[in-house]
């Protein structure tokens, strides 16, 4: 068995063509919107619309709380859309991964 060596950008491109991960990013993308939106509307500076995003985003969204964020409403959006492309990844490279083994162990088979 010789594994390929695939470089980086084939391998992202792999794992963000798998409609598991598109998705995700999706839904990530779509409710990241929806708070800037909300956020946008709220006149009181108070709106807690972006932790539905950050939730979604999960586990990357904690490191990212770590960091030191600028100040304002929109600086939820760059780190929040980063973790739902690397989460995005991640969840295509999974796929990827089970679906080839499960080929080849049932190509054993025959």
């Amino acid at each position: 068995m010789t594994a390929e060596r695939r470089s980086l950008p084939h391998t992202l491109r792999r794992a963000l063509t798998s409609v598991p991960a598109l998705v995700y990013l999706a839904v990530c993308v779509g409710l990241t919107v929806w708070a800037a939106v909300v956020t946008a509307g709220d006149s009181s500076g108070e709106s807690m619309a972006g932790v539905i995003p950050m939730l979604a985003t999960l586990p990357l969204s904690l490191a990212v709380l770590a960091l030191p964020l600028p100040e304002g409403p929109w600086a939820f959006l760059p780190p929040l859309l980063v973790c739902a492309l690397v989460n995005a990844v991640f969840i295509g490279w999974c796929v990827r991964t089970l679906t080839e083994r499960s080929v080849s162990r049932s190509g054993n088979r025959a």
